[in-house]
């Protein structure tokens, strides 16, 4: 693609900024900053990735690769500020579900230990587990202000607390995944996903992009029953005191 035809494809957001303005949304200047800044990342991701595949350093690849977990982390822990020391949890959940997730594959033999192949996978995963944590802890506070009284009452009749919220966390948990199991039962037939559309265009045979796109599903519906399945056993004593009273 010539930068003119990619210069080009600004105006679909100055169609969107036109919308904006027709309703009085107020969304001109958060698009106008998300237009600069994500081509600004992705140019500077580009050339940083364009070196690493050819570098291809062990050190190098688990750098970003913790840059990633970092920056995911943050932008979900960002917006449960209220739950102390959440922060270090959905750490732990994201690490070990690329530990997990891309360890298998790298074990399996399914892809090779070549920073081409780990660097986007890894990508996707943490990005996906990303979606699925802010998802569960969101639904898990909405279930807990909403049944407070059920909770306290269980409490109060001696249960502990994670007996207390065992139906919510499941609740929260079946609803992080949704999203996931939507897309794994629409995929192909709704929408054709971004890795594979991203191979067809790039001259990669169908069957082989539908191939790598099928790997990517099904990490996906892996990475997200880690994820919110761990959250679940980490922070749920985050909405309870010490003597196991609701916050």
């Amino acid at each position: 693609m010539s930068v003119f035809a990619l210069s080009m494809t600004l105006i679909f957001v100055a169609f969107a900024v036109f919308i904006s303005i027709w309703q009085k949304l107020g969304l001109e200047k958060d698009l106008f900053i998300g237009t600069v800044r994500s081509a600004v990342q992705l140019l500077l991701v580009g050339y940083v990735l364009q070196y690493v595949f050819h570098s291809n350093q062990p050190l190098i690849v688990i750098l970003i690769l913790l840059i990633m977990t970092a920056v995911a982390t943050w932008n979900v822990s960002r917006r449960n500020k209220s739950l102390s020391g959440v922060g270090i949890r959905i750490g732990a959940a994201l690490c070990t579900t690329e530990i997990i997730t891309v360890g298998l594959l790298l074990i399996l033999n399914i892809i090779p230990f070549t920073s081409q192949y780990i660097i986007p996978i890894s990508g996707m995963t943490i990005g996906n587990a990303m979606v699925v944590a802010s998802l569960y802890l969101n639904q898990m506070s909405r279930e807990l202000t909403a049944n407070r009284g059920e909770v306290e009452t269980l409490l109060a009749l001696g249960a502990s607390a994670r007996q207390a919220v065992h139906p919510l966390l499941k609740r929260a948990t079946k609803s992080s995944m949704i999203p996931t199991i939507d897309g794994m039962k629409t995929v192909g037939l709704v929408q054709l996903p971004g890795m594979m559309t991203g191979m067809i265009i790039a001259g990669a045979s169908p069957l082989e992009a539908v191939r790598y796109q099928i790997l990517i599903v099904f990490a996906f519906a892996s990475s997200a029953a880690l994820t919110s399945i761990m959250l679940s056993l980490l922070t749920y004593r985050l909405w309870f005191t010490k003597q196991d009273s609701v916050i």
